[in-house]
């Protein structure tokens, strides 16, 4: 939309036109039935139309190309393009042509200009013409500022602008979710949702992670031998519609070591989306970093690192514990075990564990039996701080299948 146009009369005419890609021209059908008045006559005058398709009369959507009739939406992501044209209107020769497009947003000011080097001499029905081009990076009102001096016959230097106003919308809402794994691996879920009014192809969506971490896509499956999309051949979002995409992050082994990574905020990564529109049309956004609250582990942690899903009633049955120190002293632990009305322990109890270095870890092989069948909850360790005489306590660690020897023959 073109506001404040220059009143002053000049020898030169500025025209800005945006550059877009012709759209499918569109129909609207007129049919009737055969026992209608008219007969097979609407019909007849669909299939002699040049713009509808063989065969599929009926459809809005013909062969034909139509170039745009309005200025239309631009997206963030996408690449706006204009074509500059200046025009000598008059019938003498002018000097020192220089034309400058800049683009005014709510946070800066971008110079577009291809060249800021002015032309020495336009003669009478002679243009200069220039296309410019930017990735659109910021949503909302965009201003599109052309200025033109020149230096007419006589000396007289003259100068004019001429504004364009347009709005720059959102294409895509996406929704971020983070879930912690008992061990340092963070799953992220990405809900990427089209809020346009067209369909996309979705081209790329791509977890870039940041230095600590090693990602894997979750969004693929194996058949027959072939990596296979979960959203099968078709990777077209239609207006509306969301579709989840799911990552898994695991920390590098330098970083998985140290205490910090699993405390604190952790800069995850940007997510890298690449779609296309219409008849090609690309667009591409990138998110900021990433972020996630990594869960308190407090002083201790404690991780199981193997433990049996079904266990037989009354026998023993053996898990392997991680204890992590998450603190920044040593520690001298002393482990004790509590029994519960199901779970028992088998071993002694009050057992010193030794001395234990900042960030520095431990495995424990520990054995149980359950004495209770259904599904059972592993709790009563605690593990106590000689130097500081603080007890930590470890409840409802796992659960676990307790099953009579029958029904383990049986399955």
């Amino acid at each position: 939309m073109e506001v404040n146009p220059p009143k002053q009369e000049h020898l030169l005419a500025l025209k800005v036109m945006r550059l877009t890609k012709p759209t499918l021209f569109t129909n609207i059908p007129v049919t009737c039935e055969e026992k209608d008045l008219p007969g097979d006559l609407f019909n007849q005058l669909m299939r002699d139309d040049p713009s509808t398709v063989n065969g599929a009369e009926i459809l809005m959507l013909g062969e034909m190309l139509t170039l745009p009739q309005n200025f239309g939406n631009i997206f963030l992501g996408e690449t706006f393009s204009s074509y500059i044209s200046v025009h000598n209107d008059s019938n003498q020769v002018v000097k020192d042509i220089l034309v400058k497009a800049d683009l005014q947003t709510s946070s800066q000011r971008l110079n577009l200009s291809a060249s800021n080097a002015a032309v020495a001499e336009l003669k009478p029905d002679c243009c200069i013409d220039d296309v410019i081009h930017h990735e659109v990076k910021e949503i909302g009102t965009h201003i599109l500022v052309c200025a033109v001096s020149y230096t007419t016959q006589g000396g007289e230097k003259m100068y004019f602008r001429k504004f364009f106003k347009f709005q720059v919308l959102k294409p895509l809402d996406v929704k971020t979710k983070f879930y912690n794994a008992e061990t340092d691996e963070v799953f992220l879920e990405a809900q990427i949702q089209n809020i346009t009014t067209s369909p996309m192809f979705m081209e790329k969506v791509s977890l870039e992670p940041s230095i600590m971490y090693n990602v894997a896509e979750l969004n693929s499956v194996n058949q027959a031998g072939e990596c296979v999309t979960t959203f099968g051949s078709r990777t077209y979002l239609q207006p509306m519609d969301t579709r989840q995409y799911l990552y898994c992050l695991k920390p590098k082994k330098e970083f998985a070591e140290k205490a910090g990574i699993i405390k604190g905020v952790t800069v995850i990564g940007k997510l890298d989306i690449v779609w296309k529109t219409n008849l090609g049309e690309r667009g591409r956004l990138q998110t900021s970093q990433l972020q996630r609250m990594a869960p308190g582990y407090g002083d201790v942690r404690l991780s199981l690192e193997a433990i049996p899903d079904t266990v037989i009633l009354e026998e023993p049955f053996h898990i392997t514990c991680k204890i992590t120190n998450c603190s920044e002293r040593t520690m001298d632990l002393v482990l004790e075990m509590c029994n519960t009305n199901s779970i028992h322990w088998c071993g002694i109890s009050g057992r010193q564990l030794g001395k234990l270095h900042p960030s520095s870890s431990l495995c424990l092989a520990l054995t149980l039996l359950s004495s209770v069948q259904g599904l059972q909850s592993v709790s009563g360790l605690r593990l106590t701080d000689t130097f500081l005489k603080r007890t930590y306590e470890y409840d409802d660690i796992a659960q676990v299948c307790v099953v009579s020897s029958a029904t383990k023959v049986e399955s």
